[in-house]
């Protein structure tokens, strides 16, 4: 598994996949691992996907300064990737937890970015689900939890979304995904994200939760593929 040397000398892990473009990719939660977001519904098949490991996180080492594993504090991390891989710009995607890193990298980077998309970001207007809006979500097949997961949703990732994020407005084409059927963010910071950057899109998927490229893989694909060919 390739690796490299962030800023402060931390070596943190990365996988690839696919064919196409780069496409440099974020996971949610704390700890999670990249790989966990597959070939996102098969965009794998319109880009190479560069799934980086957080700090902490996957095969990446912890950081004895465990304040820099905070999400903003990670946009280092994003810049030494675009260093080590020699990207003048890059596209960005980011899951949950991870929308706090990639919109604060692109805040502190906007040279660097060309495409921004957010994956059920999180924020200001996220909340834990309700136990009875859970159990109606599940009955209509949607996705509540980690796919790996038999249980309800990893105690990190309710944490995750109670974190204030007052995102800076971007310059760069910014795509809010979001399922109409997500029980853990809700729909409120995926229209919030829109409605602040000057440049964004709203998407909300159908019959979709937490997860859209899992609940409709082809569907996630061709409005996020479609977005970055812009």
């Amino acid at each position: 598994m390739p690796h490299f040397e962030s800023y402060d000398g931390l070596r943190l892990s990365y996988t690839t996949l696919g064919d196409g473009p780069p496409l440099i990719c974020l996971s949610g939660g704390p700890g999670a691992e990249a790989t966990s977001l597959g070939d996102l519904g098969g965009l794998a098949e319109h880009h190479t996907l560069i799934r980086l490991d957080a700090r902490a996180g996957g095969d990446s080492e912890i950081p004895q300064d465990q304040a820099s594993c905070a999400f903003p504090a990670q946009v280092k991390d994003i810049e030494a990737l675009r260093a080590h891989l020699g990207m003048t710009r890059i596209d960005l995607l980011a899951h949950s937890a991870g929308t706090l890193t990639a919109q604060a990298y692109a805040a502190a980077e906007p040279r660097r970015v060309r495409r921004l998309v957010l994956i059920a970001p999180a924020g200001r207007g996220a909340r834990e689900p309700d136990a009875a809006e859970v159990a109606r979500i599940q009955a209509r097949g949607v996705r509540t939890q980690e796919p790996a997961d038999n249980g309800s949703p990893p105690s990190w990732l309710r944490g995750a979304f109670y974190v204030e994020h007052r995102a800076k407005a971007l310059p760069h084409p910014v795509l809010a995904v979001a399922g109409a059927e997500d029980g853990i963010a809700g729909l409120t910071p995926a229209k919030l994200v829109a409605d602040l950057h000057p440049a964004g899109v709203l998407a909300v998927l159908p019959g979709c939760g937490h997860w859209p490229w899992l609940d409709a893989p082809d569907p996630f694909t061709s409005v996020v593929s479609g977005f970055l060919a812009g």
